[in-house]
């Protein structure tokens, strides 16, 4: 009897390690293959991206002790093209603006620097490192149309977020701020500032349209605690939450079209992977990109906004999947499809995915005018894709409106190199009838805009 008790407890034994083994254990990469991966510097933060008016492709990263640019645009010759040196820390966060980039981080006395990027694929430099009397650091930083929302450190009372206007790109202007608590990252959508209260389990709305007066329009409770980042789905009716410190490592889903009804809808997290905590999450047309601490790059399917569905990923750790603050820092994904995924020890990794993302360039062959073509299928349910093409680099917004003229869906807004491009639109949360899709293309000197009808039939 003695004897099976034991077989019994060793078996036992031997199932919880196994178990415990499968937490950490890794999935092959899925639907995604690397292209490069350089790790040159002692640490690594955030990054972005930009896209030369030659559409030339560039990453930004930020780097233990500065900013380094590397030019990814021909898969075979990835390479650094130079280095911005800058204040120690392990904390760099970057955004661009016409032809330049705005760095800052934690580090003393970091400031705002601003690089021109004009003169690439040469060479970049530093314009300057601005600050006004009290601010030295911070620790993120958004942009949306010429102003920066700098959020954490001391660049607003509190580490509330500050507004910077850009109109002139190397000469700032201090604007407005709020106060009210500390915000460590935000992210903007028709003038109204979302941020995340990290310390105080929260998210703060605040209406920004008068940019030398920042107030409150309401705050809400987290579920899990330190809200880290959000970003918004492509229909705005909803915001996708990360968390710093929490196990498992959830993505929170928020129905935000009513600002006085808020509800949490769900939580997503990696498949197969209960220990990886989230960090930042960004928005492509159809996609959400997730940088996922250790489990690395997730890719996220927003067919459906509310219950987003993962078609790929790629581990930038593949040794663990622990809860440690390491991995996958940041991510940003080019009109190419190629997408950059910078790693806190590893550097930078520039992966494409065997699967269309947003607006993907079709076809090599440059067009010669500004075309946008009749969706299809038409009528749909609930899938459609829209085609269109450009003849030169320009921004690009292509929207969705109902019959009443009222914005449905956000697609693209982005700058794209010339090209055709296909975008997956999904109408499952609207209801029988006729949209219009609208297509605003700002090329060189010009301002381009077409609208088209579709029909969606249930």
């Amino acid at each position: 009897m003695k004897k099976i008790s034991y077989i019994i407890i060793i078996l036992t034994v031997f199932i919880l390690l196994i178990k415990e083994s499968d937490l950490h254990a890794q999935l092959p990469n899925h639907n995604t293959y690397l292209l490069a991966q350089i790790n040159n510097y002692p640490g690594y933060s955030g990054l972005w991206g930009y896209v030369a008016p030659d559409s030339s492709e560039y990453a930004l990263l930020g780097c233990f002790n500065g900013t380094s640019v590397v030019n990814i645009t021909d898969s075979s010759n990835i390479h650094e093209v130079d280095f911005i040196p800058g204040v120690n820390s392990g904390w760099r966060e970057i955004k661009t603006y016409s032809h330049y980039a705005y760095v800052v981080s934690e580090g003393t006395n970091s400031r705002l620097q601003i690089i021109d990027l004009q003169y690439l694929p040469d060479s970049v430099s530093l314009i300057t490192s601005w600050n006004y009397s009290g601010f030295t650091q911070a620790h993120n930083i958004s942009r949306s149309g010429p102003y920066l929302y700098i959020s954490g450190g001391n660049a607003s009372p509190n580490g509330g977020v500050q507004i910077i206007d850009i109109t002139d790109p190397v000469n700032p202007v201090r604007r407005g701020n709020n106060t009210v608590r500390y915000v460590h990252d935000c992210r903007v959508s028709n003038d109204t500032i979302w941020g995340t209260n990290i310390n105080n389990q929260k998210i703060s709305i605040m209406n920004g349209v008068n940019k030398d007066n920042v107030t409150e329009i309401r705050n809400f409770n987290t579920l899990q605690s330190m809200p880290h980042n959000l970003t918004f789905s492509p229909d705005k009716k909803y915001i996708y939450v990360t968390y710093e410190n929490e196990t498992p490592g959830m993505l929170d889903i928020w129905n935000v079209e009513d600002l006085e009804n808020i509800t949490y809808i769900r939580s997503w997290q990696p498949t197969g992977i209960e220990t990886a905590i989230t960090h930042n999450v960004e928005v492509f047309g159809n996609y959400a990109i997730v940088a996922h601490y250790t489990a690395g790059i997730r890719i996220l399917d927003l067919t459906n906004p509310s219950n987003p569905l993962e078609v790929a990923w790629y581990d930038t750790r593949p040794q663990d999947n622990s809860t440690n603050f390491l991995g996958c820092w940041a991510v940003y994904k080019f009109p190419s499809g190629k997408i950059i995924g910078s790693d806190i020890t590893n550097g930078l990794f520039v992966i494409k995915t065997t699967i269309p993302t947003l607006s993907e360039n079709i076809s090599s062959k440059v067009p010669e005018k500004f075309i946008l073509h009749q969706n299809y299928p038409n009528p749909f349910n609930p899938v459609t894709n829209l085609e269109f093409e450009i003849p030169e680099s320009g921004f690009v917004s292509l929207k969705v409106f109902d019959m009443l003229g009222k914005e449905t869906a956000d697609l693209v807004n982005e700058k794209l190199s010339p090209g055709k491009y296909t975008v997956t639109f999904s109408g499952s949360e609207l209801a029988s009838g006729v949209y219009f899709y609208k297509l605003k293309y700002t090329g060189q000197g010009s301002i381009n805009e077409k609208v088209k009808k579709m029909l969606i039939v249930r």
